[in-house]
């Protein structure tokens, strides 16, 4: 067995024992806390960090796993997807800001974020990625939230971002901010919210400045997406991501490898909702065309998740596939999940609660890493460019 099949192995056996609890944590949030002992969630909140600051990688067959490739985490992804992903987002660690900073951080910037994030007496803490804001959504463009330079030099960050998956629990985070006008004009912040600090302790006071408040949404609950409000939070200039960079990477070119990177992962938690509804629809009805056809398409999601993911590791600026793989991943992901309830009758989002579950929290990758049009902009610019070839009809 290949090492990426050993991974999905033990991972999907590890998924397995987070579906018992979705319901519950679906319905409160707050007793994830009551399930973090899992192996799932566990191993989620102690890895995607880099060698060096991980004294204790995930060990299989005389494998190492760190989940610091893309090809590594959309196998994880998938499975835990399948479990449960509300769950999965729930876990501690350092996930997304944890890649961010791993790619744009200097030595000292990862050493002062990966020894928070470690060093909770609980275990690792939670963290946050804020992009997304009220009324903007994920587009850069048309950021509001400032990076602004008083009189004495100092940096102050006003604004805020909304849909932040565990706003109200993360003592770090990164959030994004405009530092001035054009593709150069943008920032990556290390922030400290507060929260509760690592799991089961008092967290440490955030930066004067941030508040953080819950959103209601209809999927995803586990995750408790919150709303983060900077008001005239002040910033030492030290917590500016890649300072030590050229200007030209510090903007939005460096963003961009970043975000291919993290996008095959949301394309494989499409995958793993998706799979969960088709297999629990099998479970109740028998085979036949219409879901010999939901399993073909799964099946071919899959493999153009993996193309992106490997495209990304050996190129971080090779991103359509990954951005082709979020858009058909975030399709098909809804088609199936609503197909799967028709598939049941016209009372199953109440016989089925937990097909119900996965018809919601389905809805929630579209708008996640960038909805459907970004990343359709992104396959049309590679076309353009002729990095993407039009097969004949």
């Amino acid at each position: 067995m290949n090492r990426l099949a050993v991974l999905r192995a033990q991972t999907r056996e590890w998924a397995a024992e987070l579906r018992p609890h979705a319901l519950e944590v679906d319905r409160d949030p707050d007793a994830v806390v009551r399930h973090l002992g899992l192996p799932a969630l566990s191993r989620v909140a102690r890895l995607q960090i880099p060698p060096q600051y991980n004294p204790d990688p995930l060990v299989l067959d005389g494998h190492r796993f760190y989940l610091d490739s893309a090809a590594e985490r959309v196998v994880f992804l998938e499975e835990l997807a399948w479990g449960d992903l509300g769950l999965t987002l729930a876990a501690p660690g350092g996930a997304m800001a944890g890649v961010l900073v791993g790619a744009l951080g200097s030595p000292a910037q990862q050493d002062w974020f990966f020894d928070r994030l470690l060093s909770g007496p609980g275990g690792p803490t939670w963290t946050c990625f804020a992009l997304t804001e009220a009324g903007r959504g994920s587009d850069a463009t048309g950021m509001r939230t400032t990076l602004t330079t008083r009189g004495d030099g100092t940096l102050v960050l006003d604004g805020g971002k909304r849909y932040v998956g565990n706003a109200v629990r993360a003592r770090l985070g990164v959030t994004f901010a405009r530092t001035g006008t054009g593709p150069l004009g943008f920032a990556a912040v290390l922030i400290e919210p507060g929260g509760p600090g690592s799991p089961g302790g008092p967290g440490r006071p955030g930066m004067r400045g941030i508040t953080a408040e819950p959103v209601p949404t209809i999927g995803l609950r586990g995750a408790q997406l919150g709303a983060l409000t900077y008001d005239g939070v002040e910033v030492p200039p030290e917590r500016v991501l890649g300072r030590h960079l050229p200007a030209s990477r510090r903007g939005m070119w460096g963003w961009v490898r970043t975000f291919n990177l993290l996008r095959p992962s949301v394309a494989a938690m499409g995958l793993g909702i998706a799979r969960a509804a088709y297999e629990y629809v099998l479970d109740h009805r028998p085979a036949d065309e219409r879901l010999d056809r939901i399993g073909r398409r799964i099946a071919a999601v899959r493999r153009l998740t993996a193309r992106a993911a490997e495209a990304v590791d050996r190129d971080p600026g090779d991103g359509h596939l990954a951005s082709a793989a979020k858009v058909r991943a975030a399709r098909l992901v809804e088609d199936v999940t609503r197909e799967c309830l028709d598939r049941l009758g016209p009372g199953a989002v109440f016989d089925h609660p937990l097909l119900e579950k996965l018809a919601r929290d389905a809805r929630g990758i579209e708008f996640m890493e960038g909805a459907g049009n970004v990343q359709r902009l992104a396959v049309f610019g590679a076309l353009q460019r002729g990095q993407l070839a039009l097969e004949p009809a």
